[in-house]
């Protein structure tokens, strides 16, 4: 672990950026409301929290590449929105969604927007900036990275590199949740960038009772881009020194068997829980009891669920990742777990019990930065203000 100075919320990184769109505005007295869509997958829970931020301060348009989620479907009015039907995989490669972008020109000219948000820039990136194109749209283009749309899928191939470049420098603003990502969108050829969490909608009350101390919770997917493997063997060093330590693993995903093989085999099974997908109320019981968050993607932004964690007292074990360490200041406020053949066993009892010891000025630490700095409506009013400006 580093020793480096004792961590304070507002010198991270992505708080000073944040700090001015963590405010709220409000929408500018005496201006009309913007003509905004979203262009997106409708039966994301992420499209929705981006739709129910700005239902109250915009006039709010959808485009879905799939169909609507109920909830998004109630929340928007049938004739302000369309559903494309197709089925786009986000690695690219989408040439059916592609070919709507006709369809979605006309539909575009009918709304006359001032603002066009595609989010996920692989796919719905490019379905709007060839819609842009063919309708000759006045509305100006706000291209929201979402991850591995930036830090993954350019490097997988030139034609990918040259799209993103394409549809970041006919951005007139983009956003982004950290500052690594936002310093790859600017390499990549990005003008302007306005940084924010995806963060929380509010902040949830402080847990009634008390922390379990050695209870450990995983609730990334269980797919090879968040490393589960990498999260149980984690785990394992932490039961064979802390035989009473226990693991709820939530999601779930491919690797699922695999894994859970790995646990029968290494005579986990009394230890380690698969519980599979969970609603947000039987998420937040296992933030509240657990003290341990682990974390260990091998390319990731400011992820959400780590936000959820901090804002729940929990200590964070996360991967040696740029966006990471946006967040935990290793040693001080949790763990960055380095990378490589480190002996997991030796690590863990080092660096675990000063967390242990400070486990309560921690939570503190991490729910109050969460509370200035990680909340996503005030960030969203901001951002509506910027917009209103331009």
């Amino acid at each position: 672990m580093s020793r480096s100075r004792p961590f304070d919320p507002a010198s991270s990184p992505i708080s000073q950026a944040v700090a001015r769109a963590t405010r709220p505005q409000g929408q500018p007295a005496g201006q009309p409301r913007l003509r905004y869509v979203l262009i997106g997958d409708g039966d994301s829970p992420h499209l929705l929290k981006w739709a129910r931020a700005l239902q109250p301060l915009v006039d709010l348009w959808i485009c879905s590449s799939r169909d609507f989620a109920p909830d998004l479907a109630r929340l928007v009015p049938q004739q302000q929105r369309l559903a494309l039907g197709t089925d786009p995989a986000f690695g690219g490669g989408n040439i059916a969604l592609l070919k709507k972008a006709p369809q979605v020109a006309r539909w575009l000219q009918q709304v006359d927007a001032d603002w066009i948000n595609p989010h996920y820039l692989t796919s719905h990136g490019t379905l709007a900036l060839l819609a842009k194109r063919f309708g000759r749209l006045r509305g100006q283009l706000l291209a929201s990275a979402w991850g591995s749309d930036i830090l993954v899928t350019p490097q997988r191939h030139a034609a990918y590199r040259w799209l993103t470049q394409s549809i970041l420098r006919n951005a007139a603003l983009c956003t982004s949740d950290s500052q690594h990502m936002t310093g790859v969108m600017q390499q990549l050829g990005a003008r302007q960038v306005l940084t924010f969490p995806f963060g929380l909608d509010s902040l949830p009350a402080l847990p009634r009772d008390q922390k379990q101390p050695w209870l450990c919770y995983a609730n990334r997917g269980l797919e090879p881009i968040y490393q589960p493997q990498r999260v149980l063997e984690l785990f394992a060093a932490i039961a064979a020194w802390q035989p009473q330590a226990q693991l709820v693993v939530a999601n779930d995903g491919s690797l699922r068997p695999q894994l859970e093989q790995w646990v029968a085999q290494h005579g986990l099974q009394q230890q380690v829980r698969f519980v599979g997908r969970l609603s947000a109320q039987q998420q937040a019981a296992h933030y509240a009891r657990a003290q341990w968050y682990l974390s260990q993607p091998e390319s990731d932004s400011v992820a959400v669920s780590v936000l959820e964690a901090m804002a729940y007292g929990c200590i964070p074990l996360l991967s040696d990742l740029p966006a990471n360490r946006e967040l935990v200041q290793d040693g001080h406020n949790g763990w960055i777990v380095p990378a490589g053949g480190i002996d997991l066993s030796r690590a863990v009892p080092l660096a675990l019990p000063p967390l242990q010891a400070q486990a309560a000025a921690i939570a503190r630490l991490n729910r109050d930065w969460v509370q200035h700095h990680g909340l996503f409506p005030p960030a969203i009013q901001q951002l509506v203000q910027t917009l209103s400006s331009r």
